[in-house]
């Protein structure tokens, strides 16, 4: 009997009506926030992933479903949303355009992972990307319609923030870390030792418990924030608060890709165990330059809907 591939499930009532809800509320929301619907590829080429997430990532190193195909062109299945979104925002000349754009998305995201429990080889997001707006404003804006997104599902959750810094105060705070790093190197984990010399802040994330234990005296990105970037991050805390959201700061918050700076934020759950993110995203004001595009401010997030 041919079963399906592991990892990669089939979707029944009522799962499937639960699933139907939440595209339909999400959609909703989305359009009253001004964003409109996008759809890309599932198949795209993999230089994609290895320019935009970045070959240091767990993601590109050792999750992707890569082959070469019948036209000899390595591609990949989509692990993530927001590059094939940026891809098709720069093909589609829109950089050059100016103005503000803004787009929700949701299908199947692939990524060659042991399955275990809370995660899945094919699995589904919604996302949520705008382009074109630098204020913090709208890092807030988003934050906002997670929300009221997850208020509508009436899913409980803790917002946990965080500020990445910016090309003037990363720098700086990378060499911190990396002195950190390199006097703990004989107490910390073989992927912290890796990611030192290639993405040393993603140390930050890792989840083995003693590296987290030794990372407590660790540099702190919060402390070391040029004056533009606190600014910034006092600013969307405030209006945060005045918008009666809570939030925790949490400062080995980082996310997972490598194109995240300034903005990083988090929903999280205690409701479905030790893998409690079920939303996140932040500001990439980056990306859209790092693939040939023009410099072009942006922010977005993703749901994981399975998990909801």
């Amino acid at each position: 009997m041919i079963q399906s591939l592991r990892g990669m499930n089939d979707i029944f009532a009522p799962d499937s009506e639960r699933f139907e809800y939440f595209i339909e509320t999400a959609t909703t929301i989305a359009k009253r926030y001004g964003f409109n619907y996008f759809e890309s590829p599932l198949l795209e080429e993999t230089a994609l992933f290895k320019r935009s997430v970045g070959e240091s990532s767990d993601i590109v190193g050792k999750e992707m479903y890569q082959f070469t195909d019948k036209g000899d062109n390595d591609v990949c299945l989509r692990p993530e949303g927001t590059a094939g979104v940026v891809r098709a925002f720069i093909q589609k000349k829109l950089d050059k355009q100016g103005g503000i754009h803004r787009f929700f998305y949701h299908g199947p995201m692939f990524r060659y992972e042991r399955p275990q429990k809370g995660r899945l080889r094919e699995f589904h997001q919604f996302g949520i990307e705008s382009f074109g707006v630098a204020s913090v404003v709208e890092d807030a804006t988003l934050i906002m319609m997670l929300a009221d997104i997850l208020d509508a599902l009436g899913i409980g959750y803790r917002l946990k923030l965080n500020s990445l810094g910016c090309q003037e105060c990363m720098p700086p705070y990378r060499d911190r870390l990396i002195s950190f790093l390199e006097a703990a190197e004989d107490e910390i984990c073989e992927d912290c030792v890796r990611r030192k010399s290639t993405n040393p802040i993603r140390v930050l994330d890792c989840k083995n418990g003693k590296c987290q234990e030794r990372y407590i005296e660790a540099p702190k990105l919060a402390d070391n924030l040029c004056s533009c970037c606190d600014v910034d991050f006092s600013v969307l805390k405030t209006m945060l608060r005045e918008n009666g959201i809570d939030f925790e700061i949490d400062t080995h918050l980082v996310r997972g890709l490598d194109y995240y700076s300034k903005t990083a934020f988090e929903f999280v759950s205690d409701e479905i165990g030790a893998q409690s993110a079920i939303a996140g995203g932040g500001r990439y004001d980056r990306l859209v330059e790092f693939l040939d595009g023009k410099e072009t401010p942006a922010v977005g997030f993703a749901i994981g809907i399975e998990r909801l």
